[in-house]
């Protein structure tokens, strides 16, 4: 599982400590929770989640999370990596090491796997930043035969990337929707979200993915389908092995 973290676009505001700032603003990038709410979806979540293609899930062989590039690129070309974008994005009371890339500090309210509020510092985390598609699982259902530039993209669309806390995502490992869900306060638009990376990336589903998704969706028929993030392919500056 690659390290990772949170959930929610915060407005926060702007002091100067020694030798950190505190933002005042996001990053602007839509995250699953951006657009993911239960209300004038009429349902498009789990049409999405109907129509996505079934197949079995392909060998594991051949995957290395090398093959999605470095971590954290900055495929959006604003000099923060992702990471720090995520962080920025997802936590409040964000402060910064030097300049305004660089996250230091910052408070996960309300951890979308725990319900629980998370301290987040710099080199003793316990946020974990979750590729809510599994890059594992994406190279199992159609990855392995993309460009490395639609790969990279993949590891850094901010679609697909949630702050969380580090405990209950390491439980969840490279699961997909049949193997692992989160507790039912965010279960709907958890799967919403991995639903639109799916549908966005052309990556299929195994069976029986698709009927816990269909199960999940099925009990919040109005779920939205979440949209925006970055292009498919990354920039062609960037290489992965």
């Amino acid at each position: 599982m690659r390290l990772r973290g949170g959930a929610a676009i915060a407005a926060l505001v702007m002091l100067s400590v020694a030798g950190c700032k505190t933002d005042t603003t996001g990053t602007g990038d839509s995250g699953p929770e951006a657009t993911a709410g239960g209300g004038a979806g009429g349902g498009a979540a789990l049409t999405a989640a109907e129509a996505l293609p079934v197949k079995g899930r392909a060998p594991k062989t051949g995957y290395s999370r090398e093959r999605f590039g470095t971590a954290w690129a900055d495929t959006d070309s604003n000099s923060c990596d992702t990471r720090d974008d995520i962080l920025k994005r997802d936590l409040k009371q964000v402060k910064f090491s030097g300049g305004n890339c660089k996250v230091s500090y910052g408070v996960l309210e309300s951890d979308p796997y725990s319900g629980k509020e998370v301290v987040y510092k710099r080199g003793a985390s316990l946020v974990d930043i979750d590729h809510l598609v599994a890059l594992s699982d994406a190279w199992q259902k159609g990855a392995k035969y993309w460009d490395a530039s639609k790969r990279i993209a993949l590891a850094n669309d901010p679609l697909n990337l949630l702050t969380v806390g580090a405990s209950p995502n390491r439980s969840k490992g490279d699961g997909d929707t049949a193997t692992w869900v989160p507790p039912k306060a965010y279960r709907c638009t958890y799967v919403a979200a991995q639903v639109a990376v799916k549908k966005k990336y052309g990556l299929w589903v195994t069976s029986a993915e698709k009927a816990a998704m269909v199960k999940v969706l099925s009990t919040c028929s109005k779920q939205a389908l979440p949209t925006g993030g970055n292009p498919t392919n990354a920039p062609a500056r960037f290489h992965a092995n």
